[in-house]
């Protein structure tokens, strides 16, 4: 239940980044959604080793790096689906962190709704 409440509630902070920020774009809440899937596997299966990967780059950035991990994430879910277009790199970077702060605000909400 939690982890499809999570899923809605992050193709609607990607739609809201697609409103609010004109370098990403998104064609419908469905387009959203599966963007949200795709980008939640990317996350799982790809980041770890390229977080690895930068270990020194994230380092000597303390952590900013992985702004551009996550930029790198959504460009690349850009590039896996038709729904989804990101139009550049930065454009890429900038969307990431918009929705690495709506994400942030999900997470919270979810925290208060289901207390562990």
């Amino acid at each position: 239940m939690k982890l499809m409440l999570k899923w809605l509630l992050s193709a609607g902070a990607l739609l809201l980044v697609a409103a609010v920020f004109s370098g990403v774009q998104v064609q419908s809440y469905g387009s959203a959604l599966l963007a949200v899937i795709v980008i939640s596997l990317l996350n799982t299966l790809v980041r770890p080793i390229l977080v690895l990967l930068t270990l020194p780059v994230t380092l000597v950035t303390v952590g900013l790096f992985l702004f551009v991990i996550n930029g790198l994430m959504l460009w690349s879910a850009s590039g896996l689906l038709g729904g989804l277009h990101v139009t550049g790199f930065w454009a890429a970077v900038w969307g990431a962190i918009l929705y690495s702060l709506l994400g942030m605000a999900i997470e919270s909400l979810l925290a208060r709704l289901f207390p562990q």
